[in-house]
């Protein structure tokens, strides 16, 4: 709790900063150095530390985050009425591969507990997971995961869960638009993610468009052992295991349930005889994520993760950080961090691939800020992008990845995603990661079934009322209780701890997750 009152500055440049106290600072509060409110001012807003006359910059981060609209006095709440916010930053002359970081020492010696797939993955869960090609059978295969989660789970005590992988995809759309290749590729990674053991199972209802074959061609399932090897002549690939609820084989709701049920025991028993073993922390694949952002973000939770990302990358591990809108308008930063111009241009061509994807819809980034975020303090998305994009630490950049795609290398990664929490999700999910980093100030319950979700919050405040939903408080860096560097630790540990099945996060003890949300830019019929 801070008791005396407290600004927080970004940069010695800045001439606006966010108010630490919570529950804000009433008008006539007097700082330490003489600064003195002329009006109320919430908690994580900002204020004028000096007179910002009419169409100047107002900086934070050192940037600009806008142009005054009219006077500023110093002592003022500056907010996002009173803010022009500036033009998006061209993707013509950045700079490119221009910073190299100092060479970080190893860090070695950092294991979990995971279990070791096929091919090559590593998983922190084990996990039954059914695929579903079509929406239409979504009913049928909820049921069926709970009849199997009462019947069957029991029985198989090293499973820790069955999920559906329930999405609104596979039919009335047009499934040979060029951009359909996101969705389809999407939940084929999905299917595939480490926490599944390389077991695939399909639901299907016979006659969508998206067809088992065409969502999970031969050759994409890797071979688990004999038993899931198709007839004599194709032992190089693995057999595709799909109930279709269509076959005439099916006479009613309950011989389609039998049928779930016997593939799905065939499937537990194998994953039922997996065990953890150690292995090194170079085998985290590590999404990172925020959502209902304040103007703390910036401040405590995402220069926490920043500092963890650099702890991961130095352990050899993989990290991604995403949400398009809420990079764009740091691409200077993100491409002159690219370890080769290779990556640098692979960056741009997300960016500006995501830029005409929005002017179809006609709206630009600004569509990105929500009502919370403002109400946090955060004026607009250049202000949001700032606080986002620290989350990736100081590594160099090694690679880039478009939606739905594999992650296939090492690194600090940057994988392009709409910054919708759920599609994020989703998406680095069909990445492969296999443990989620999701930082909030406003709150969120956020979850995922496939994953762990670490939930930090930003605030004191928040953490103290969602003290059963946030794992690690940040707000102990505003406090001054902890540093950056303290709660990168902590998060480093616990994240060993939590992908070895030590400890729970609270999603998983609450058993709360959102659904997936396939990103679909192609058009629906």
């Amino acid at each position: 709790m801070i008791s005396a009152p407290l600004y927080i500055t970004m940069h010695p440049a800045d001439n606006v900063a966010i108010v630490a106290n919570d529950g804000g600072l009433s008008a006539g509060t007097v700082f330490p150095d003489g600064l003195t409110l002329v009006e109320k001012v919430p908690q994580a807003h900002k204020v004028a530390l000096q007179d910002i006359p009419e169409g100047s910059a107002v900086r934070r981060y050192n940037v600009i985050i806008g142009y005054a609209s009219k006077a500023l006095p110093r002592g003022s709440w500056v907010h996002e009425r009173l803010l022009i916010m500036p033009a998006a930053r061209e993707l013509e002359g950045l700079p490119i591969a221009t910073v190299k970081p100092e060479p970080q020492q190893p860090l070695e010696g950092y294991t979990f507990e995971g279990y070791r797939n096929p091919d090559g993955s590593v998983g922190t869960r084990n996990i039954l997971a059914i695929t579903q090609t079509v929406q239409c059978v979504a009913g049928i295969t909820d049921f069926a995961v709970q009849r199997i989660k009462a019947e069957l789970l029991p029985r198989f005590p090293n499973v820790d869960d069955v999920v559906a992988l329930e999405h609104t995809y596979g039919c009335g759309v047009a499934i040979d638009a060029p951009d359909a290749v996101i969705p389809i590729r999407t939940l084929r990674n999905i299917s595939l993610n480490p926490n599944f053991g390389g077991e695939v199972m399909v639901v299907s209802l016979g006659c969508e468009k998206l067809q088992p074959e065409r969502l999970l061609p031969p050759g994409s399932i890797p071979l688990i052992d004999e038993r899931n090897v198709a007839d004599v002549g194709t032992t190089e690939e693995a057999k595709l295991d799909v109930v279709c609820l269509q076959d005439e084989a099916h006479v009613g709701f309950m011989s389609m349930m039998q049928s779930i049920l016997r593939q799905a025991e065939e499937h537990l028993e194998r994953l039922n005889a997996r065990r953890r073993e150690t292995v090194p922390a170079s085998e985290l694949v590590v999404g990172v994520q925020c959502g209902g952002s304040d103007a703390f973000s910036g401040v405590t939770a995402n220069p926490a993760v920043g500092y963890c990302t650099d702890l991961l990358v130095r352990a050899g591990a993989s990290v991604m950080f995403s949400e398009v809108t809420e990079v764009r308008d740091g691409i200077d930063q993100l491409t002159s961090r690219a370890s080769t111009p290779e990556v640098a241009e692979a960056m741009i061509r997300e960016m500006a691939w995501y830029d005409a994807y929005l002017d179809k819809g006609r709206v630009d980034r600004s569509a990105n800020t929500t009502p919370g975020n403002k109400k946090g303090g955060l004026s607009n998305i250049v202000e949001k992008a700032m606080g986002s994009i620290v989350k990736s630490g100081s590594a160099s950049i090694t690679g880039v990845i478009s939606p739905g795609e594999k992650l296939r290398q090492k690194g600090l990664i940057y994988a392009a995603t709409p910054a919708s929490d759920f599609i994020c999700g989703t998406l680095q999910l069909a990445a492969g990661m296999n443990l989620h980093v999701f930082t909030t100030g406003r709150g969120t319950p956020y979850g995922l079934a496939a994953v762990p979700v670490i939930k930090v919050a930003t605030r004191d405040d928040l953490a103290r009322r969602w003290h059963d939903l946030m794992d690690i408080n940040a707000g102990t860096i505003a406090t001054g209780e902890k540093t950056i560097a303290d709660v990168g630790w902590e998060m480093f540990q616990l994240m060993l701890d939590v992908a070895s099945g030590r400890k729970k996060t609270w999603a998983e003890h609450w058993k709360l997750h959102n659904a997936l949300v396939l990103f679909n830019p192609a058009p629906v019929t």
